[in-house]
This record gives structure tokens, C-alpha cells and sequence, in this order.
């Protein structure tokens, strides 16, 4: 007995020096804007015991010894060593200051991140900073168009209409998350950027991974994900008060306030901008007002809450319309021509025109259950209102119709529609504006777990769930004078006499449900890293229609069509030595078809194409780093193979009516190399450049394409030849060089060139029916200059700032966007021009 009293004596002292002997240190790191720091290291020197930061640039570490010196590195910024005991552990806020000879640190998602020489992607970030510095008067995607692989315009002009193309794949292929949540339509996949009109205010990071990424939810992507990272709550108390105005009219007016983090455990981020002008582009009037509120609470070590609600209500006149060369050139407004308004009553009235608000509130919950083990969940939900305008009845608004424009190629004489409606009393007006609305109800919830296995291999898991309803209907907006416009598309209401706010032409739901999950195994020991992960997802469809089906017809709702996508990826990163790593990456994944390949006719819940098979997608990658004092650099080699392409057509028969086919075995091979390096040359001067080559085509021919008409009956078979016909829409080959030049310690001031080349005009692979077939227009290859001067300085007590930028410097006159037609060739293409020499001034001051 004495001597198991005297053993238990012995490791009761053991565990008590154990105990005492160990100090849990925490913080937060923090930039020299209050802004956190993700992935920052923190290790106990002379040790190997260490941590890095989470999302909100928090950690925990358990040291070993009752003291000691904590060593806090961020690539980027300067090294801190901080003296650590017993008495002193919990340090708060950790400040880092920019370092101008070292690199930049890669940020990837909001949930996890690829470290610099670790994480076998390609990637690109821009933060907060470079944002405000490069934004001005461009569409947010715009501010990526230095990235690799991407190709960013403006589209018709309009606020907000801008759009983005990454390895030759539009939006829809292309996965867009916010703070790690899907935002891409879960009906089409689409992204429409007006919907976030304003977000450049409240991100912090912009992030691109290229080809499969390492996004760690079940999301697939086939050109990339783009991550966008909001701010959340500062660490300290604080905000700023911005203007700007820049070209045409436009004004913006920002405020944006933190009360930090407060003694219990709160803290709360308000941000709010109002945006108007008369646009570039004729007829494009804007105004838009976005809003964002992050509340968090920390509860204790183990739980933290954080709420973000955020939003952009917005209202423009849209450039719906491209055009012939000939007709820009021919207008008085050249490239400024829009065909698609007018003044009704002298006031500007738009033919076309978008409208929507999507507020978008997500709760996220973060525990760690223990040192080893995270669980980090997120619930949102959204709500959308609003859709595009448009005119029905006869169609007095095309360019061309002299009889209704106020001069050769003038704006739409609204007044003269307006009278001839009046004239009609009550036969109905014959012409009036409508808009097709696309209003959708989406929740879900996101949820993964991570845990260290070993010090070596760790595990993560998750599940992702939504639910989405999309609402579709056409809406009466200006009957233009008359008493009403007569419907007969409801056939639970013919011969409809339709005032405004009334449902025309269609009525109907889209159901889309979505299950997925997803397992990752990492592994990470000396200069060897990789991951592998695999995931599955249920998609369901259903559809409701209220206009061509009878309240008392069981056929109003749909089936409910289910089908499964699965994937798997890896990758390995090995670095060779201080300065050279390669890395490799492969993957394939089946995802499934869009809603309009299932329900194929808009009249239909029966004509259905429930045996769509799924898009198949096969992409490696390899690719070499470079990294030293001053100089670092990007080699990459990719190459995706695409089948099944979800491809749809539309013809008109004699008889007027319309013809559809569901166009299977449409393949596409995108594939390329691309370069990208930073050089630090000085304290003063850092040079940036970029060359991505692209080869992107179609990679067969198509026989026997069944072509079926209303009633489902086959009316026609075609053949598509489109082999190695390049793929449109996209410049395939970019470059940029850019310099970053610190005039004093308080004024920077920067040069970008943009060359794009091989740029094909869009088109349709259903109309390549005949052997022979020609590739696509070719338009002009151009090269675009901005240029951008901070100088920050003192306010009385406050610090503040103005940035002054010009895009197109030189008022280059390009075609951004173009319509092959079929014939190939310049005068017959439709485009739309880019926008000519912009500025922008904007003065902001920080309290």
C-alpha cells in the first residue's frame, strides 16, 4: 500500500509540473488598418510548437514552459517576438507592420487557406487596400483583370452588368462564394454582379483559385472558384468617412464605423454608401445604396457567434442591346450608343433596365472543441426582389424604326407610344414596358469539422444543404398611356385585362434542392504537403406553373427530378529548396445538369429531359514556384477536358412556333500556360507582370441532334460541326505589367498595362450545322493603360487619404464584348464597345 501511495504521490507532482509548467497563450493579429491577419504563424522560439491564426486572425497556443518568447511572422509584413509568462499570455491585439522586401501572403477561402509553398493551387489575391486603390469607376470583377486566366469587361455598360470569364469559362462554370457561402444561381448558376453592387466597400480579400482550387465544401467548379472575404468586426474602435465622384455625373458617399471589441465580448462593424450618376454608356442612369452589419460575440474560449447581414439595392438603365460596328460608327454617340432609352414626359425612361435587391444574412458559429478540433458552421438565408425590364406588344423600339425615334439612330420617342395608346381608349394599349422578374427565396446551412489526427495529418469533413425557390413572372410596369394591356397567357384567368404590378405571359417556380458532403485528408511534414478529398451531391428539381396549368390540375407541380454529382481531387506540393517548389494537382468530378436541360420548354412541367446526363469534368495541373528576397514568380500548366456540356438550342419553325433540342456530347478542351511574378527592385519601386496563354476549342462534332417542337413530337435532326472551332467570349491570351512606385513614405503612385488578344466573338454551337463551318470573328487585339496616385495625410487629428485614378488612359476605342452571327466576319458581328478614358477622386478620413 505504501509504495502505490508513494507512486501515486510521484504522478500526482508529474501532472501537477505538467500543468503549471504549461501557459495558454492568446491574441489576435492585426495589419496596420485593424484588419486581421488569417493565417499568420505563431511559434515559441526555439521550439516547434506552434499555431496560426483563424478567419478572424485569432489563435490559441499551449506552451510548454510557464515563459518564454512567442515569435508572430505574417509573410508581408516584419517579424514581432513578444515575451510570454504566466502573468502575461493574453496579448490582445498584435499589430504588423507591411514589410516592402518580402512577399505577399496567400489568403484562399473563409474557411481555410493555402499556404505560400504548402497548398499544391494557383492562386491570386487582392486585398482590401489594392482594391480601394484600383476599384474607381470599374466593375468589381474588373479589379481581377491583372489575375491569370481572367478577362473582365463591363458587357453592355450598364451599373453593375459586368461580367467575368476564368480559363475561357463563363460564370456559370465559374464557383462564387462570399465569406466561404455558394452565391452562384442554383438554377443556371449565373452570377449576376449588380446583385452585389457595392461590395468593394466592405471586402477585405479578393481571392481567385484557378482550375480545381482547394475549396473545401462541395462546390464544382470547372474554370475556378473567385472568394470573396467581407470585413468583419475590428479589433479596435474606429471607422471612416468617404467621398468620391468621378465621370458622368457619378457621386458616392461612404461611412463605415467599428465600436471594436468591448468588455463583454461584443463588438459591432456598420458600413453604408450611397452610389448615383448618368453612367457612361447613354441611358444608363444609377442608383444603388449597399449596406453591411457584422455583429460578433465572444462567449468564451471554446464560442463565438458572429452575424453578417449585407445587401445593394440598386436600380440602372441597362446597354441590353449590341450592335453592328457600323451602327456605333454611324451614331452621334459612337461608342457611347445605346439604342434601349428615351425621355417619356422629358423624363429618361429606359426600354431596358434592371432592378434587385438581395440581402443576404448568415450566422456563423465557430467552436473549438478542443486544441486539435474545430467545428465552424454557417447558416444564411437570402432574399431576392427585382428583375430586368423589357417591352411586349408591337415593338416600337427596335434602332432602325424611324417612325419612333427622335432622329436618325436618336433615342425612343416614348411620347409619340404614349399618344397612340391614348388614341386606342379602350381597345388596350398595343405597346407597353414589362419586366421579367426573377425574385427567389434561399437558405442553407454549411458546416465543417477539422481535427489534427497527428502532427502531421489532419482530417475535414462537411456537410453543405439548401434550398432554393426561384419565382418567375412577367410584370406590368407602364402601360405608356393606355387603359390596359390584354393577356391571354393564364388559363386560369384568359382574356386577362392587365393593369400594372398584373402577372403576364408566364408564372412559375423553380424548386432546386441541393445535399452535399465532402471529406478532405491533409498532410504536411518538412517541404512534402498534399491533400486528397472527395465529395457528393444530391441536386433535385421540381417546377410549378400557375399560368399554363389549372389550379384543379394536379400537373401545376412537377415531378421532382433528382441526380447525383460526385468528385475527387489531389494534390502534392514538394519544395525543392529555400527558393524552388513544384506542385501538382489532379482531379475529376461529374456535376449535374442545369434546370432549363431538365425542363426543356418554358409551357411544359411535362416535356422534361429527366434523363440529362451529367457534365463530366477531368483537369490536372502542374505547376513551379519561385521565391527569394525580391523576387518571386508563378509557372503554371493546366489543362481541362469538359463533356457533356449542357447545351440547348432553340429554333423557329415555318409556322412561327418554337423547336427545342437537348444538344448531348458537346466537349470543350480548355487548355494553357501561365506566368506571373512579382519584383521588389527597391523599397520604393515593386514591378508586377503576367502572361497567360490560352488554347481553348471545341473538341468534337456532334451527329444526330433530335430537334422536337412544342408537343414534344421530333420534327428535325441536325449535325453540329464545330471540332476545333475555338471557344468564344474570353480573351485566350492576356498580358499585364504593372509598376508600383512610393513616391514619399505617404504617396504611392501606379502604372498598369493590359494587352488581351485572341479574343473570339461569342457563339452559339447549335448553329455551326454545316460542314465546313467557320471559327468564330476574331476582334482586334487592344491594350488598355490605368494609372492611380494615393497620398495619405493629416487632418487635424485624423489620418486621411485621397486616391485619384484614370482607366483608359489613352482613350483607347475597343470592342470588349462580341455576337458572331455566323458569318464570321467584323460587319456582321454584334458588340459592345468599352468604356473610353474614365477618372475618379475619392477622399476618405479615418477617426
Amino acid at each position: 500500500m505504501r509504495n502505490f501511495k508513494n507512486l501515486l504521490l510521484v504522478a500526482l507532482l508529474f501532472v501537477s509540473a505538467t500543468i503549471l509548467g504549461q501557459t495558454k497563450i492568446t491574441g489576435t493579429v492585426v495589419d496596420d488598418t485593424n484588419q486581421p491577419l488569417p493565417g499568420a504563424s505563431i511559434v515559441v522560439k526555439g521550439t516547434a510548437n506552434g499555431t496560426s491564426t483563424d478567419f478572424d486572425g485569432k489563435f490559441t497556443l499551449t506552451a510548454k514552459t510557464n515563459s518564454g518568447v512567442m515569435i508572430v511572422s505574417f509573410i508581408g509584413y516584419k517579424t514581432r517576438e513578444f515575451v510570454f509568462s504566466a502573468s502575461k499570455s493574453n496579448f490582445k491585439s498584435i499589430k504588423l507592420e507591411e514589410d516592402s522586401g518580402s512577399l505577399d501572403e496567400i489568403i484562399v477561402t473563409a474557411t481555410s487557406f493555402a499556404i505560400d509553398r504548402k497548398t499544391p493551387v494557383a492562386v491570386s489575391t487582392i486585398k482590401a487596400a489594392d482594391i480601394e486603390l484600383k476599384l474607381g469607376t470599374q466593375e468589381f470583377p474588373e479589379v481581377l483583370k491583372s489575375t491569370p486566366g481572367v478577362y473582365a469587361t463591363k458587357s453592355g455598360g450598364g451599373y453593375g452588368d459586368g461580367r467575368i470569364n476564368l480559363r475561357g469559362f463563363n460564370s456559370e462554370n465559374v464557383a462564387v462564394m462570399i465569406n466561404g457561402v455558394p452565391v452562384n444561381d442554383m438554377e443556371n448558376g449565373r452570377v449576376f454582379w449588380s446583385n452585389w453592387a457595392g461590395l468593394g466597400d466592405v471586402t477585405s480579400a479578393m481571392q481567385v483559385q484557378r482550375g480545381l482550387g482547394a475549396s473545401k465544401v462541395a462546390v464544382p467548379s470547372i474554370g475556378g472558384t473567385i472568394n470573396i472575404l467581407t470585413k468583419t468586426s475590428d479589433v479596435e474602435e474606429g471607422g471612416n468617412l468617404g467621398y468620391s465622384l468621378a465621370n458622368d455625373g457619378y457621386s458616392k458617399f461612404g461611412l463605415t464605423y467599428s465600436t471594436g471589441m468591448m468588455d463583454n465580448g461584443i463588438a459591432v462593424s456598420v458600413s453604408a454608401s450611397s452610389t448615383e450618376g448618368r453612367g457612361y454608356v447613354d441611358g444608363t442612369s444609377f442608383k444603388g445604396f449597399n449596406y453591411f452589419v457584422n455583429i460578433t460575440k465572444q462567449f468564451n474560449e471554446a464560442h463565438k457567434l458572429s452575424l453578417t447581414a449585407f445587401g445593394a439595392k440598386q436600380q440602372h438603365g441597362q446597354r441590353q442591346n449590341r450592335h453592328l460596328i457600323s451602327t456605333f460608327r454611324a451614331s452621334e454617340s459612337g461608342r457611347k450608343y445605346n439604342s434601349d432609352w428615351g425621355y417619356k414626359n422629358g423624363q429618361e425612361t429606359n426600354s431596358e433596365d434592371n432592378f434587385y435587391h438581395k440581402p443576404q444574412v448568415s450566422l456563423n458559429h465557430y467552436w473549438n472543441v478542443s486544441d486539435k478540433t474545430l467545428v465552424s458552421t454557417a447558416a444564411y438565408v437570402s432574399f431576392g426582389t427585382g428583375g430586368g425590364g423589357g417591352f411586349s406588344g408591337v415593338n416600337k423600339f427596335n434602332f432602325d424604326n424611324d417612325d419612333y425615334r427622335i432622329g436618325s439612330l436618336g433615342t425612343i420617342d416614348f411620347d409619340k407610344i404614349v399618344d397612340e395608346n391614348e388614341a386606342l381608349g379602350t381597345s388596350g394599349s398595343e405597346s407597353i414596358l414589362r419586366a421579367s422578374r426573377n425574385d427567389h427565396i434561399w437558405y442553407g446551412v454549411l458546416s465543417t469539422l477539422k481535427t489534427d489526427v497527428t502532427e502531421e495529418l489532419t482530417f475535414l469533413t462537411g456537410v453543405d444543404v439548401r434550398g432554393y425557390k426561384g419565382i418567375h413572372f412577367t410584370e406590368v410596369t407602364d402601360l405608356l398611356g393606355g387603359q390596359y394591356y390584354l393577356d391571354n397567357s393564364n388559363k386560369n384567368n384568359p382574356n386577362n385585362q392587365t393593369k400594372v404590378g398584373d402577372k403576364i405571359f408566364y408564372d412559375n417556380d423553380g424548386k432546386v434542392g441541393w445535399f452535399g458532403g465532402f471529406a478532405q485528408l491533409e498532410y504536411s511534414k518538412d517541404d512534402l504537403s498534399g491533400f486528397i478529398s472527395a465529395n457528393v451531391s444530391n441536386t433535385s428539381y421540381q417546377r410549378v406553373d400557375r399560368f399554363n396549368y389549372l389550379d384543379s390540375d394536379p400537373g401545376q407541380t412537377s415531378e421532382k427530378f433528382n441526380f447525383i454529382g460526385f468528385g475527387t481531387k489531389g494534390g502534392v506540393n514538394y519544395n525543392l529548396d529555400d527558393n524552388h517548389g513544384i506542385f501538382a494537382n489532379l482531379g475529376y468530378f461529374e456535376r449535374a445538369p442545369y434546370f432549363n436541360a431538365i425542363f426543356t420548354s418554358r409551357s411544359s412541367n411535362t416535356d422534361t429531359n429527366e434523363d440529362a446526363p451529367n457534365q463530366k469534368i477531368t483537369s490536372y495541373e502542374l505547376g513551379y514556384t519561385f521565391r527569394a528576397e525580391k523576387f518571386t514568380a508563378n509557372l503554371n500548366l493546366y489543362r481541362t477536358l469538359w463533356k457533356d456540356r449542357t447545351e440547348t438550342a432553340s429554333f423557329q419553325q415555318p409556322d412561327g412556333t418554337r423547336a427545342t433540342a437537348n444538344v448531348l456530347g458537346v466537349n470543350a478542351i480548355h487548355q494553357g500556360v501561365e506566368v506571373d511574378f512579382v519584383y521588389k527592385a527597391t523599397d520604393k519601386l515593386k514591378i508586377t507582370g503576367m502572361a497567360s496563354l490560352g488554347d481553348w476549342r471545341w473538341d468534337s462534332n456532334v451527329e444526330n441532334v433530335k430537334i422536337f417542337n412544342e408537343d414534344n413530337v421530333e420534327v428535325d435532326e441536325v449535325d453540329l460541326f464545330i471540332k476545333d472551332l475555338h471557344v468564344g467570349d474570353a480573351a485566350q491570351t492576356t498580358l499585364a505589367l504593372g509598376l508600383n512606385y512610393k513616391l514619399t513614405s505617404e504617396t504611392t503612385f501606379t502604372v498598369d498595362a493590359n494587352y488581351f488578344a485572341d479574343l473570339y466573338a461569342d457563339f452559339d454551337p447549335s448553329d455551326r450545322g454545316t460542314a465546313g463551318a467557320p471559327d468564330a470573328w476574331k476582334v482586334p487585339s487592344f491594350t488598355l493603360f490605368d494609372t492611380a496616385l494615393r497620398h495619405k495625410f493629416k487632418f487635424g487629428d485624423f489620418d486621411a487619404s485621397v486616391i485619384a485614378r484614370v482607366n483608359n488612359v489613352f482613350d483607347t476605342s475597343y470592342i470588349s464584348d462580341a455576337q458572331d452571327r455566323g458569318a464570321s466576319t467584323a460587319a456582321e458581328a454584334q458588340v459592345y464597345y468599352g468604356a473610353g478614358r474614365t477618372f475618379s477622386v475619392g477622399a476618405k478620413i479615418n477617426f
